[in-house]
């Protein structure tokens, strides 16, 4: 398969750069197998479910993992700029910095406002240990732990996905907009975007009629922005996430299965997280690890029935994700109704219910 395989045509003023209030009122296009294609709202989603069927749902929490700072030479300083990308050890990240050619190992980078480095929590400095490819580094805080973590929240901005970044900076409001309402567990540099269509009050209309909500953690980080180098998708290697689904999830996610109840992943972090964790039998095992699972036309999907997801870019793993699931003919035919449509693209745009294909 070619990269252009899963170009389309986007129009600039398609990719939302605020979401919808309140959440659930985001349009939702419903795509299923011999179904014509449908026009909701994300608050119609019960009437799309039966009891018996779970909701997966990535209960990871966005880190302002976005830091501003300078590298500081004895002969010049520069301005930098370093995205938080995947964490080493209490005191270690790997980051995406820019401009990554003015970083060598050895360079010492402050943090931070420069008229609050007079007090220690406005110290947040790092050695660069170690430089790979494309801006990356391995950064070695002097903090380290829960002061790190304090020094980062006090001084980082919301990760906002490039496409949004580059039309607008983050401000206050993005600290709630940028983050579910289960957000649990603290990791991620990129919100699970599909799961910003949900309000506390769509979660109990879902409970109350037999759905049941799972919850697993995939830390999401900043390659999930990366674009796909290479034309020929055999040759792309994806960056790789830390993701956990405990025994007691897998246990129940089985037994609802068996029950015949359907499981519905909320974002493609949740789908990629449960097809690492599940067998060629199709029964889910508990996992914690990395996985870095590429899915494209041809996989077989081993244990999600649907998927809730948001509207892709062109060319981007996740609209080779969808296409898997759903099918490329249908996919390319919702994603042209919806830019006709004026459906709202990217990481606060609308959703979409997609059904398995091959289900």
């Amino acid at each position: 398969m070619q990269l252009a395989d899963f170009d389309f045509e986007l129009p600039e003023d398609r990719i939302a750069l605020r979401p919808v209030s309140p959440r659930d009122s985001a349009r939702m296009l419903l795509v299923a197998p011999g179904r014509p294609l449908e026009d909701l709202s994300v608050a119609d989603l019960p009437a799309q479910l039966r009891a018996g069927d779970v909701l997966v749902l990535n209960d990871t929490k966005v880190i302002p993992a976005r830091l501003k700072g300078r590298r500081v030479r004895e002969a010049s300083n520069i301005a930098v700029e370093a995205t938080l990308h995947k964490r080493l050890s209490p005191s270690r990240w790997t980051a995406f910095m820019k401009p990554g050619k003015k970083l060598a190992p050895g360079d010492r980078v402050q943090f931070g406002e420069m008229q609050d480095r007079a007090c220690l929590l406005g110290a947040l400095d790092a050695t660069v240990v170690d430089k790979g490819d494309g801006g990356e580094v391995t950064l070695a805080f002097d903090l380290a732990g829960p002061d790190l973590d304090s020094a980062i929240s006090e001084r980082g901005a919301m990760p906002l996905p490039p496409y949004i970044a580059a039309k607008r900076g983050e401000d206050e409001q993005d600290r709630a907009d940028y983050q579910t309402v289960y957000a649990d567990e603290e990791g991620s540099v990129a919100a699970p975007t599909a799961g910003l269509h949900f309000t506390p009050s769509l979660l109990e209309r879902l409970q109350a009629m037999g759905v049941t909500l799972q919850f697993v953690t995939l830390h999401v980080g900043a390659g999930t922005f990366l674009p796909v180098k290479t034309e020929d998708l055999s040759e792309h290697r994806m960056h790789a996430e830390y993701g956990e689904v405990d025994a007691a999830t897998a246990d129940a996610l089985n037994a609802a299965k068996a029950a015949g109840g359907r499981i519905v992943c909320v974002g493609t972090t949740s789908l990629r997280l449960l097809e690492s964790a599940a067998g060629e039998d199709g029964v889910i095992r508990p996992f914690a690890a990395e996985t870095s699972i590429f899915i494209t036309p041809g996989y077989r999907f081993r244990a999600a029935d649907g998927l809730m997801t948001n509207f892709h870019l062109p060319k981007s793993t996740l609209f080779m994700l969808v296409s898997a699931f759903a099918g490329a003919a249908a996919m390319r035919a919702a994603y042209a109704h919806a830019i006709a449509r004026g459906y709202r693209f990217y990481s606060y745009g609308d959703g979409s219910l997609l059904w398995r294909a091959d289900a």
